[in-house]
């Protein structure tokens, strides 16, 4: 794998899961990595569990515009620029979206779309002085092959998706790129943070779980090589873009898959009990 020696990487998202092993690995690969998360203290000890020489803390709520541009700010005082911005921060409630409350809809929009969307725009002109950089935004399969009870969050994934593709259409000139991964699911705490595994629906089981480290890699590849999306479980991708371009055939795989995904949410459900 290539090396990040002297890189720096902002990581929002950073306090746990992907964000956390994302962190770890670029270290490990030589790199500087400025932390971002709501979460002051798991960020605290996982900065200074990397060596505080390498790895800086900035608490950051990334809805906020002025938290956004002072977490950019610090980590070019501390580290001199910024190569690589990984926007990893996340947020979902799930549920019907006549029940959804609009305060958590606009919550979704904030962390999952308007974030990066703003982040990337902020970090651009740092990104041209410097005459390279890289912006890896996480998005989610579910952007290709929408989940009901979970309409906000498929919106802000499918357009962060597209959104990274037309910026990286508009830079093809520079040496600046924008990436993306579009994970399935994945076997964090996301899955069930903020409720109860029995709401989560069906299909997001139907498909094999990746591990946080899985996808880190993921990241890290695309950090190094700029590449157009990358997908995981690679069959599911396949599965999604063809759903998304035949709509109908989802009314014949859906109810295959929400059946097979039944069975391996209980079969989780068993495993993560007790």
């Amino acid at each position: 794998m290539t090396r990040f020696d002297g890189k720096t990487v902002v990581i929002t998202g950073a306090s746990a899961g992907i964000g956390e092993a994302c962190a770890r690995k670029f270290v490990a690969q030589g790199a500087n990595v400025v932390l971002a998360a709501r979460s002051a203290e798991p960020l605290r000890r996982l900065a200074e569990e990397l060596g505080t020489d390498v790895a800086f803390a900035v608490p950051t709520d990334v809805s906020n515009v002025a938290a956004c541009e002072r977490l950019l700010g610090e980590a070019k005082s501390r580290f001199g620029g910024i190569d690589i911005l990984v926007n990893n921060a996340g947020y979902n409630s799930r549920g019907p979206l006549e029940k959804l409350p609009v305060e958590e809809m606009l919550q979704i929009l904030d962390v999952n779309l308007r974030a990066p969307l703003v982040l990337t725009r902020l970090v651009l002109p740092t990104m041209r002085a410097q005459g390279s950089g890289t912006v890896v935004n996480v998005a989610s399969l579910a952007g290709r092959f929408p989940l009901e009870d979970e309409a906000t969050y498929s919106a802000t994934k499918f357009g962060l998706r597209v959104f990274s593709f037309a910026v990286s259409g508009e830079l093809r000139d520079t040496n600046i790129r924008v990436a993306v991964v579009s994970p399935g699911p994945v076997d964090t705490g996301f899955i069930t943070e903020g409720d109860v595994i029995e709401n989560v629906p069906a299909l997001v089981f139907s498909q094999p779980m990746s591990t946080a480290d899985e996808i880190a890699d993921l990241i890290l590849a695309s950090a190094a090589d700029g590449a157009r999306e990358r997908t995981k479980p690679v069959a599911s991708g396949v599965l999604a873009t063809i759903g998304y371009l035949f709509p109908g055939i989802r009314r014949v795989v859906l109810p295959v898959l929400e059946k097979k995904g039944e069975k391996e949410k209980q079969k989780y459900i068993a495993r993560h009990s007790g």
